[in-house]
Formats: C-alpha cells, structure tokens, sequence
C-alpha cells in the first residue's frame, strides 16, 4: 500500500534509522549547519521539536537512496522498474469526500503570518528565510491541466513572497499565460505529502501531462485532492499545510541569492511577488525543510531516480539494447550521465551519445559502457574509462548546443536563458565492436564461494 501521508512516511524512516530526532532549541539560523553534519553523516533526516515557533521542522527526508527505495517501496534491483511501470500506467485523482486533512485549520485576512513558521535561513550568503521544499501546484489557465513542481520561496513578510520561476517552467509558462489573458495567476504551495509526490515533481515530461495522473501511477493508487479555499487548484488532501498565493506580475523584487543545486550561488534578479490569500494546515502540522547547495544534498537525490527512469524510457524507444542509465547526483543531477548498452552495430554508442546530448537533460558529459560495467560504479566506470577508450577517436565535442540550468561555467552568465549555449562531450568507453579485445582478468566462481568469516564485515 502507498504511503497516506507524510506523517507514515516520517514513522517508516525512524523505524529503519533513517530520521533522528532533536529535542534541543535549534536557531533558524544554526538549522543549515545542523543538517551539513546530516549529509556528511550519510544524509539522515532530521526533526527539530524545538524550533522556537509551535511547528517542529523536519528536514533531509530525501538525502540518500536508501530513503528513496524506502519512498518507492522497493529495493535497487526493483527502483527503475518500479519507475517505469508506473509511468505507462497513470492513475488518475479522485476528490476526497467530508473535510480534508490539510483544511482542519483555515487562516485568513489577518491571520495570517509565514513569520510563525520555522522557516530557516540556511546561509548568511542566502538572501533570506527560504521555503525549499514546497511543491507548487498550478494550471495552464487555457487547458486546465495541472502542474506540480518544487519551487523557491523567499519571505519577505507577514503575507508576501518571491520565488524563482523560469520561463521554460511549466509553472512561468503558466503565469505567463495568465497574465497574456489578463488573470491574475494563481498557485498554492503544499508542504508535507507522500514522498512519491516529491519525486513525481522530478518526472520529465510534456506540457500538457496531467501531474496528478503520473503520481497516481507512480504510487499505484489516485492522489487524493481537495479544491484550495480562495482559488480554484486541488492540492493533495492529507498535506500538512497549504500555502494559497495570488501573483502579482507587474511588482518585482530583487529574489536571491540562494545556493542552488550546481552548487553554488544564483545572483539575486528580479521576480515577481506572491501574496498570500489562505494558509490551510492539519492541526498540529508537521513543516519541512531542505537545504540546497554542493552536491549530495536532498534535491539531487530527489532528482536522481526520476530523471534515470525518464532518460532510460524516452533512449530506449531508440535503442533497446540500452540496459541501464546513471545520472550522476554528485554532478548536480543531468550534468553527467553514464549509460551502459550492447551494440548492435558499429557506431551505435555514438549514436547514443549524439541522442543523450539533445535530450531534454541536456548533459554536459555523457559515457557509454558495455553492460560488464555498472553503470552506477565510479571506479568500473574509471576503468571503462582508462583502457577501453582512445581519446582521440573515442571522443565526440559539440559546441553551440543549449546551456544546462544555471551552469556557472557559462562564459557569460548574464545572458537571458534562452540564449545560453554551451559544449557538451561524450565518451564511446564500449569495447570495438566486432573486433577481438584483450580478456578480463577475474576469478571465475568467486561469487559461489563462501566465506563465513567475511560476514558481518
């Protein structure tokens, strides 16, 4: 069965270790230096009950993969199957019956005050208190169709936000469409769900794809909804808060700076503000944070499954012999991606290479083993890598092809996105094919031999 909630979620994570708890009084401030210890000690989750506020902060849910195979139930062997089944068959939502959850509590008017939230400010460097890992539920204002995706959130008072936005989101399309039509866009921001709601956010897919729908599948089961209090959005009913906003298009703020999945800074830039019309929350709310920034933090990890399981189905329309793809969390996710293949032709793994670089991932590096490699192993990709290759011909660079996101590396950052261009490489590390090549050298049988005195170890 799927998880109902966040509150499930949390139970499963501290019955297999996976979330300590802190009962000590936690600044906002000292919150980012607690959980860079998290991450360096294997990325365990944490719950700060003495946050100064009435809401415990519950931070690092998604910091490692042993949580995601918690999330999706499942075990490596199973994660991308798992992915890949419940992408082909989509579920879709229901309307939950009698009140909901997340509406047991409704603020509005002068009620409401996201100063009375533990939101952290992670960084001096950041540009303020920020919500992370709230997901953005939005509609293309001309289909109807639903949209949910994580978005930043800077405070800026009592009732105001900013967030950043792009054009190229589905939800800055959507605001941008509204505004073209003269409405003034709408969005609600849900923070504690169903992890797989997190991770249906990562899903690559197109614009007119029904949110809701791909995490019913992914689940296995419809997302429950609830229609918001002052706009017309459904949001998942057992949230732990809802968030309802009204965007003002015609107002900007300088939003930023704020560390951000490459790694490092985006300058501040102007966005637009968002005003608070309803905050809805469980009574007792559980609120969440995640801290962004070098790499592996929760939001590549977040990344990684989806992205792996969308780049393998849309390659594999094209090449079937593809068996497995790595899409490399500790390169921010999409930057560097391995995929391993049984040629069928001579040429094949550059083909591979030439479709990785035109996908929408848009990978600065891309690696094509034989299947002898995982693909999901540094040091047999190092040896692919070192004596399978001749960089010479083994080597293809393309330049002048669209710029990954927020790429630090792009000689002139200040250029509008659309316009940024970069070079990407790919890497043929498969054996010639056709042509004999010198044997591994292993120990044949070692796998059936048993060795008591290692166990444990």
């Amino acid at each position: 069965m799927p998880y109902q909630d966040f509150r499930q979620f949390l139970d499963v994570l501290r019955q297999h270790g996976e979330l300590i708890d802190v009962n000590r009084p936690i600044a906002m401030a000292d919150v980012g230096k607690a959980l860079k210890h998290a991450y360096k000690a294997g990325g365990v989750a944490v719950s700060f009950n003495d946050t100064g506020t009435e809401f415990p902060l519950v931070c690092g849910v998604y910091s490692n993969r042993a949580q995601a195979l918690l999330a999706f139930q499942t075990d490596e062997k199973g994660i991308l199957q798992k992915v890949l089944d419940g992408l082909d068959n989509p579920i879709a939502p229901v309307m939950a019956k009698g009140s909901a959850p997340c509406q047991e509590v409704v603020l509005t008017g002068d009620d409401i005050d996201l100063r009375r939230l533990p939101i952290p400010t992670y960084s001096p460097k950041d540009g303020g208190p920020y919500i992370t890992p709230g997901i953005v539920v939005s509609k293309d204002p001309e289909t109807g169709v639903p949209d949910i995706g994580h978005y930043r959130f800077l405070i800026l008072g009592k009732d105001t936000v900013s967030f950043s936005a792009q054009p190229f989101h589905r939800f800055g399309k959507n605001q941008l469409k509204a505004q073209k039509l003269g409405i003034k866009p709408r969005g609600a921001l849900v923070i504690g769900v169903d992890p797989i709601l997190a991770y249906t956010c990562q899903v690559q897919v197109h614009d007119q794809t029904n949110d809701w729908e791909v995490a019913g599948g992914l689940r296995g089961a419809p997302v429950e909804l609830v229609k918001c209090k002052t706009c017309d959005i459904e949001v998942p009913a057992t949230a732990e808060m809802v968030i309802e906003f009204e965007v003002d298009m015609d107002t900007t703020v300088m939003e930023g700076p704020l560390g951000e999945y490459t790694g490092y800074y985006t300058p501040a830039t102007p966005k637009p503000v968002g005003r608070v019309t309803a905050i809805t929350h469980r009574k007792k709310p559980i609120f969440q944070g995640l801290l962004t920034g070098e790499p592996v933090t929760e939001n590549h990890i977040l990344k990684q499954i989806p992205f792996e399981a969308s780049f393998l189905k849309t390659l594999k329309r094209q090449f079937p012999t593809i068996e497995s793809v790595s899409v490399r969390a500790s390169a921010g996710v999409s930057f560097y991606v391995v995929i391993s293949m049984n040629q069928r032709f001579a040429g094949e793994a550059r083909q591979v290479i030439l479709a990785s670089m035109s996908s929408n991932i848009r990978p600065k590096w891309t690696i094509v083993v034989d299947p002898d490699i995982d693909v999901h192993s540094s040091s047999e990709v190092e040896w692919a890598m070192a004596f399978r290759v001749q960089p010479q011909k083994d080597t293809i660079i393309v330049g002048d092809i669209p710029a990954g996101p927020s790429d630090p590396s792009i000689d002139d950052p200040k250029l509008a996105r659309p316009m940024r261009t970069a070079s990407a490489i790919g890497v043929d590390a498969t054996k010639p094919f056709g042509k004999p090549f010198s044997e591994v050298a292993d120990v044949p049988g070692w796998e059936d031999f048993a060795m008591p005195e290692l166990e444990g170890r």
